[in-house]
């Protein structure tokens, strides 16, 4: 199957691209046009993206693109509820590969708090990320089992996150494959994008993407809840 034999729905756009490299590059340049065109409107910028292996050469990549950097806040879709040294921390990617150079210069508002529960942690994160909205930039990604940000499939609180009233802007989670715990912006702030991208590699996505354009529930596959437009798709093999 390929991208361009998708049916998707008006106005959610398939980018295809040979390489992971090719894609990053493009990525890059796609949300550093949009983040200059709102700085130039509004002054200043919001970029959200999402942690893992597979953005490390977008993060790269955008690092290198010329932006007055100082007028953009970065934040994160989601975060392992972890130490900024730990090595699963989704920060810690975003400063070792994107906030680099003159991209340096730019504002991150973590999600990571210092607290005695999840719970009290995510409380703490819900009133951080208040500015973030209406987010200018989402960068989001897709696993095995069709979840984004740390919106997993059957996860404790996962109807909550993805109700479009939902009054919390962040909300605690669990990965069902691992132990640690998350915290995970919820589906209004996340639909606020102006810009959102899907960006997402190989087949195995690709297949996984196209049951979740078929009907069914979101909290079977809780991407379900952004295949709709505006929405760029971007992969590549």
């Amino acid at each position: 199957m390929a991208i361009s034999e998708l049916k998707l729905p008006q106005g959610v756009q398939a980018c295809p691209y040979d390489s992971a490299e090719q894609q990053a590059q493009a990525m890059a340049v796609r949300v550093a046009d949009a983040l200059r065109a709102a700085i130039a409107s509004r002054g200043q910028a919001t970029l959200v993206v999402s942690g893992g292996r597979s953005p490390v050469p977008f993060f790269e990549a955008l690092a290198q693109q010329d932006l007055p950097w100082a007028q953009v806040l970065v934040s994160l879709a989601d975060e392992r509820w972890v130490p900024i040294n730990h090595a699963g921390s989704n920060e810690a990617l975003v400063r070792r590969h994107l906030l680099r150079g003159p991209a340096a210069e730019a504002h991150f508002l973590s999600l990571y708090q210092v607290a005695g529960n999840l719970e009290q942690a995510a409380d703490l994160a819900d009133v951080a990320v208040a500015e973030l909205a209406p987010i200018d930039v989402l960068v989001l990604g897709m696993g095995d089992d069709g979840h984004t940000a740390s919106l997993f499939p059957h996860s404790p609180n996962l109807h909550q996150a993805l109700q479009p009233a939902c009054a919390r802007r962040v909300l605690p989670m669990l990965a069902p494959s691992e132990p640690a715990q998350r915290l995970t912006l919820t589906l209004p702030i996340l639909a606020s994008a102006r810009l959102p991208l899907l960006a997402i590699q190989g087949q195995a996505k690709l297949n996984i993407l196209s049951a979740a354009l078929q009907p069914g529930e979101t909290s079977e596959l809780p991407i379900r809840a952004f295949l709709h437009s505006p929405l760029e798709i971007h992969w590549c093999p």
